[in-house]
């Protein structure tokens, strides 16, 4: 059996890590100021009804509000180390079942001095099944710590 092809504007997701190999085939499509991520729901990702779990959306959204924050910070010219979820709420909507593509549309809304916050929302075969927003701690880098990246 041949795994499903993702929507045309989706490539293999470029940034790898053991909290997001369960979800592979893990895709997204990268803007200035957004990055989405997508997946074929599989068996794993659902409860004993076939359904998506909410602890996933909950994860996947959280995801890609970070990635998004992080990419607008870097199109306003911003330096971040990173960012670290501070609060985070979501909100079923809908239900995603197996086989379905789950993506995320996120919102960077605004960034201050320390914290940045963005919107989600998360639709599975294009149907809205959840909302989410969240808060984030900008880790600023020292000196030393830029130094070492450039």
């Amino acid at each position: 059996m041949t795994a499903p092809v993702p929507p045309e504007d989706y490539a293999p997701h470029y940034r790898k890590s053991g909290f997001t190999d369960p979800w592979e085939p893990l895709y997204s499509r990268v803007t200035d100021r957004q990055v989405s991520t997508g997946l074929y729901q599989g068996a794993p990702h659902c409860n004993s009804r076939g359904l998506v779990r909410g602890g996933l959306i909950a994860s996947i959204a959280d995801y890609a509000m970070g990635l998004s924050c992080g990419q607008s910070l870097t199109a306003d010219g911003r330096e971040a180390g990173g960012l670290v979820t501070v609060s985070l709420a979501t909100a079923s909507v809908g239900s995603a079942a197996v086989a379905a593509w789950l993506a995320t549309d996120t919102c960077f809304t605004k960034a201050g001095g320390s914290l940045a916050f963005a919107g989600c929302l998360l639709q599975a075969d294009g149907d809205i099944v959840a909302r989410a927003s969240a808060s984030f701690k900008i880790i600023k880098l020292d000196k030393t710590q830029r130094d070492t990246l450039t």
